[in-house]
């Protein structure tokens, strides 16, 4: 016998089908401010929710804090009332769908750190309401879904499925990519119950072309791991390749641009100073975390976690011994650092390689300085508290420097004017051709 669907259910779907459900942000940071603006600009009403009251007062000032966001861009929404900021948490009560957009960080032992996502579910508990679908889109391991915020919404007395809706859809940004975006590329459905799996695609439908959806939370939350996980192994097996065929007078860029040609079974991966970001650095920790309570070991995640942490002080190791063959103790000598932010043409600095590098020359006490066109200063981060001013690129700064360390290959950058008058160049990607003053790192 067929089950007629709850109150609850019909409801909700025909408010998102008919784009009149309230939509929740929470977290406006890399992913949730983009997320609220497209559904925004899809025609949905739109709260987004944080507690650091600078995002906010930009946000209601009409400034947007992001790069590839514009104010022209947050001005439209806030003036027309489509997208409402806030740090109140009980304004939760009036929504039809929260997402749930939060940092989620390892600790100092590589541990998964959730205190973002209970913190905030602890907050917004007490103004659920019937008919509400949740969804988790911070990266976490499998199981997440199920066995942390599934009991808040049970602990609250609603039934899941029937008159509450859980569902996990992993982000899949790609700050500075101008291809692909939150409206284009393929949205992972998992739903703790079929239902929940209705609406959450039904939702998801509204703002994306494509919507895969997969039969549980943790099949959702694994996919998210395993493009990341993906990445980090590969880009890993090039950071352990790169020494190795510098010593044999290789030179792996030309042999990655060679092998990209075969049309079929090669995916191009390229060496860098180390990772970067809030996933790939990350994510991958979090199963190694999860198969320790299975008794297995994720060998393959940990040694390139291994190979690519050690990165920076390679890069570092290479400065130290061009300034030695050049006659220059790395104490005291003049080094500009080249980019801060974790990968090209982005104001984004998680976990940037380019942080630990200058940290790791400041302690060998050399006269540190850099450039990058997104940041005149350096924001204090989690993992960093360097405090410098950022410099101007021009021929007399840049002949001031015993070296010049290419960190972040910012489109940007005047490469010729900075081949021309560095005294010496450490390249850590791929810019340049190897010649007598630029070394490959």
């Amino acid at each position: 016998m067929i089950m007629d669907k709850s109150i609850e259910f019909n409801a909700l779907k025909k408010l998102i089908e008919t784009k009149n459900a309230y939509i929740g942000i929470i977290g406006l940071g890399y992913v949730g401010l983009p997320l609220a603006i497209t559904f925004a600009d899809s025609g949905f009403d739109v709260l987004g929710i944080d507690i650091d009251q600078k995002k906010v007062k930009f946000l209601n000032n009409c400034q947007s804090y992001i790069n590839h966001i514009s104010n022209k861009k947050i001005e439209k929404l806030i003036k027309s009332n489509k997208l409402e900021v806030t740090n109140e948490f009980e304004k939760v009560s009036s929504l039809d769908a929260i997402i749930i957009c939060l940092p989620t960080p390892l600790n100092k032992h590589r541990e998964p750190d959730l205190s973002f996502i209970i913190n905030t579910m602890k907050c917004i508990k007490p103004f659920f309401k019937k008919g509400q679908i949740l969804s988790l889109e911070s990266t976490t391991y499998p199981g997440t879904t199920e066995e942390e915020i599934l009991p808040f919404i049970k602990n609250a007395g609603f039934s899941l499925g029937n008159d509450y809706f859980l569902i996990y859809s992993p982000e899949r940004e790609d700050p500075g990519n101008k291809e692909f975006n939150t409206t284009n590329i393929p949205k992972i459905v998992g739903g703790i119950t079929n239902d929940c799996n209705h609406i959450g695609t039904l939702l998801y439908s509204k703002i994306t072309k494509e919507v895969i959806t997969v039969k549980d939370t943790a099949t959702a939350e694994m996919t998210k791991l395993l493009e990341n996980i993906h990445r980090a192994i590969n880009i890993g097996l090039m950071n352990e390749l790169k020494p190795l065929v510098e010593k044999m007078g290789v030179d792996l860029y030309s042999v990655i641009r060679a092998a990209s040609t075969k049309p079929f079974g090669f995916v191009p991966y390229y060496p860098g100073p180390g990772l970067g970001g809030h996933c790939i650095p990350i994510d991958p920790f979090y199963l190694t975390w999860k198969a320790r309570e299975y008794g297995m070991h994720t060998r393959f995640i940990e040694l390139a976690g291994e190979i690519n942490a050690s990165m920076p002080k390679y890069v570092v190791d290479k400065i130290s011994n061009a300034l030695n063959e050049n006659g220059k103790p790395i104490k005291k000598s003049n080094i500009l650092v080249l980019g801060v932010s974790y990968k090209k043409n982005i104001d984004d600095m998680r976990e940037s390689p380019s942080l630990e590098i200058i940290e790791l020359l400041q302690k060998k006490k050399a006269n540190v300085s850099y450039s990058d066109p997104f940041f005149d200063s350096l924001p204090k981060t989690r993992k960093s508290a360097i405090e410098l001013n950022g410099i101007e690129i021009t021929a007399d700064n840049l002949r001031k420097f015993d070296i010049v360390v290419i960190a972040t290959d910012h489109d940007s950058f005047d490469y010729e004017l900075i081949k021309r008058n560095s005294n010496l160049i450490v390249d850590t990607r791929g810019r340049f051709d190897i010649n007598e003053k630029i070394i490959r790192a």
